[in-house]
């Protein structure tokens, strides 16, 4: 249910699950008045599918300026096996809590599914947090890392 009402609720969507083809369908009925509902609604699945909370993809649905960046480790460098590992590792974290420092000082939240890395939150955020990733991917010490992201998220706050 907590799925299927921000499409048939919120955006008035159709919305079935063709079990041959193992798809989630979407379609627009006669109540539809956002021409961008559609979209918003594929949006809304695919981040779902992904790994997101089902309360981080509703953003999609209830905010405009929300993208969804993916990117693999190994677009960033070509690793293989224990060195893979370990550049996952360093972006997880002990217990999580790099990921967890990299979401709350970029206002984003992250996914590390395997060598693929989910991005969720706004244009600049996102361009932060991939940055913050990618450092720990070419071997950056986390440490260096936390002090990079306290500094950022200071200026963030000074911003606004």
């Amino acid at each position: 249910m907590a799925i299927y009402e921000p499409l048939v609720q919120q955006l008035k969507l159709q919305v079935r699950m063709n079990v041959r083809a193992r798809a989630v369908e979407l379609k627009t009925s006669p109540y539809t008045a956002d021409a961008g509902a559609l979209q918003k609604g594929a949006d809304f699945v695919r981040a779902f599918l992904l790994g997101f909370a089902v309360a981080d993809a509703i953003a999609l649905v209830r905010l405009d300026d929300l993208y969804l960046e993916t990117f693999e480790v190994g677009d960033v460098r070509a690793l293989k096996g224990d060195h893979l590992s370990r550049a996952i590792g360093r972006i997880a974290g002990k217990d999580g809590r790099t990921k967890y420092a990299i979401e709350n000082a970029t206002k984003t939240r992250l996914v590390v599914a395997e060598a693929k890395i989910h991005i969720l939150g706004s244009f600049a955020n996102i361009r932060l947090a991939r940055n913050a990733v990618v450092s720990l991917i070419l071997g950056a010490p986390p440490g260096k890392v936390y002090n990079k992201l306290k500094n950022v998220a200071a200026r963030l706050n000074e911003r606004f």
